[in-house]
């Protein structure tokens, strides 16, 4: 098992661009639009933080471990005393804090962002929306073991270089679909390590883009069910999809499914408590070769929202 750690943690960090993306991996990304496209930032009338916690492949020493607190609220928005009216054009701010650690690779990001929200029907709106921000990854070089005792890696410590980060997002959204493109480490080019004077290495970043689209079908009052596709992209890494569907019963309980290309299959449950809190859990079961050695993924999403004067329990634009 040692062994098999070790290969997946040079495959990951030190030639990430052949089979790897670099941005952590959500199963739950479609409740937190927010975590991929910025254009997102403000879209609801109250304060939406959210609290993450994600364990990749279970029962593998040094697998991945994600946390993140986003949080994002809408200026100068006002409000509305129904439900789904027309929204108004308003401005939106927000910040993201992630860390990934997988065994003694560790990216840290820190971005704020920025979106404005335009009404172009009664029923449509758009919004665009950028981010930006620093990465900082290290590489703690005494975890791992090399054949090459003359490798300029050993006996480094702690390898650490921060980046800037840039991201910018496009959003079209009603109350019952929403489509979106967004860009993330805008302004770094295709990278692995790669090598400074003096034979340090370098920790780069991946260019990476999402596409998504969902639609919400109300077959009865109390019941929403709702498709969705995402495509991910980070050149050279293999384009990566998708394919969700997530049912709603009563705008409070909600169970879900995703398949993961060559990937997983995702199952998901989540609950609305009240106006503050919601709830919501998703077990990835590995359908890759690593599930020889890996007992599947766990994630927990806490939603908690703030200055919910509407008093509002389910999402009204990202559900």
């Amino acid at each position: 098992m040692r062994k098999l750690l070790l290969f997946l943690v040079v495959i990951m960090a030190v030639a990430v661009e052949a089979v790897a993306q670099q941005r952590p991996q959500y199963s739950q990304y479609m409740i937190n639009n927010f975590l991929l496209n910025p254009a997102v930032t403000g879209i609801e009338d109250y304060a939406d933080i959210r609290v993450s916690n994600r364990r990749q492949w279970m029962g593998l020493d040094g697998a991945p471990v994600t946390y993140y607190i986003s949080g994002h609220t809408s200026l100068n928005k006002g409000t509305h005393s129904t439900k789904y009216k027309k929204a108004l054009a308003h401005h939106g701010a927000g910040f993201l804090i992630h860390t990934d650690k997988t065994g003694p690779l560790r990216r840290t990001g820190v971005t704020g962002s920025y979106a404005y929200h335009l009404p172009v029907t009664r029923s449509i709106n758009v919004s665009a929306g950028v981010s930006t921000g620093i990465i900082s990854n290290s590489l703690n070089s005494s975890e791992l073991d090399f054949k090459n005792d003359s490798d300029p890696l050993l006996g480094s410590g702690n390898l650490n270089h921060s980046m800037l980060d840039l991201g910018l997002g496009f959003w079209i959204y009603s109350n019952d679909f929403s489509i979106g493109i967004s860009g993330s480490q805008l302004l770094a080019d295709a990278a692995g390590f790669s090598r400074l004077e003096g034979g340090q290495p370098e920790l780069g970043l991946q260019r990476h883009y999402f596409v998504s689209g969902r639609y919400r079908f109300s077959p009865t009052s109390t019941l929403d069910v709702i498709p969705s596709v995402m495509v991910k992209l980070a050149s050279p890494s293999p384009v990566a999809v998708d394919a969700s569907v997530r049912v709603l019963y009563d705008e409070r309980f909600w169970v879900g499914t995703t398949y993961r290309h060559k990937d997983a299959l995702v199952g998901m449950v989540g609950v609305y408590v009240n106006p503050l809190l919601d709830i919501s859990y998703s077990y990835d079961a590995t359908i890759s070769n690593i599930n020889r050695v890996s007992t599947g993924t766990h994630e927990i999403v806490l939603g908690f929202k703030i200055m919910n004067e509407r008093r509002i329990i389910c999402p009204q634009w990202v559900w």
